[in-house]
């Protein structure tokens, strides 16, 4: 179910350091599922770890649904076990010690739940199985799953089916957006996958060369560019 709470949107202005640049990125958002699209190592996956908390270089600010993520003026720094964020980098870390079963249940889930979510991203016939014997793509959809069980106030997603087809990449993406759709949560795709984009977001960012800005065809509230320098 939707939730009836209006979204108060997201917004981030931020400099992170890296080794031969510093990443200045700054946007606004009132959409409530958001894709950052551009080419590898554009700083894509960087922005995702501001969101989530985990990113130490980061000065600046993030403020998310009304709430000040980070605020060093204002003396706030959420750490990342206290936004509730559903993360899903790039490498679907998933606990090799745990059966899928296992990981999918690891935030508290029902084995219900846990059996639910393996059926709609189809591994519903690998709950017993450990990491190790899984496909890179059966990963991923092991690490969507326990996002999504995890009942996030945000959901991070950094090329999340890029081990599938074609096919069943758009299948799974559309899943997913309907489940975000039905319980109402925020999402942030970040990937150089069009077609993800545009099944998964409503409003779409491009980010390339240290440049963010909207892209063509879509129409922010607010939006600034942000620029490494």
């Amino acid at each position: 179910m939707v939730s009836e709470r209006a979204f108060r949107g997201w917004s981030l202005d931020v400099r992170i350091p890296l080794s031969e640049r510093v990443l200045a990125l700054s946007m606004a958002t009132q959409k409530r599922t958001v894709a950052i699209v551009g080419p590898s190592g554009a700083g894509k996956s960087t922005l995702l770890r501001v969101l989530a908390g985990v990113e130490r270089r980061a000065t600046g600010t993030v403020v998310v649904d009304g709430t000040p993520w980070l605020d060093p003026e204002g003396g706030v720094l959420l750490q990342p076990w206290e936004r509730g964020v559903g993360w899903v980098p790039q490498e679907a870390s998933l606990f090799p010690h745990l059966s899928v079963r296992e990981n999918l249940r690891y935030a508290g889930a029902s084995d219900e739940a846990a059996r639910e979510a393996a059926g709609l991203l189809e591994v519903d016939h690998l709950l017993d199985r450990r990491p190790r014997r899984l496909s890179g793509g059966e990963r991923q959809r092991v690490a969507v799953g326990r996002a999504l069980l995890a009942r996030p106030t945000l959901l991070l997603l950094d090329e999340p089916f890029s081990a599938l087809d074609r096919p069943l990449r758009d299948k799974l993406a559309a899943t997913v957006r309907g489940w975000v759709d039905d319980r109402g949560v925020p999402l942030v795709l970040v990937s150089h996958d069009e077609s993800d984009a545009e099944i998964l977001a409503d409003e779409h960012w491009h980010l390339s060369q240290g440049v963010l800005q909207p892209s063509s065809g879509t129409a922010p509230n607010e939006g600034t560019r942000g620029r490494a320098r």
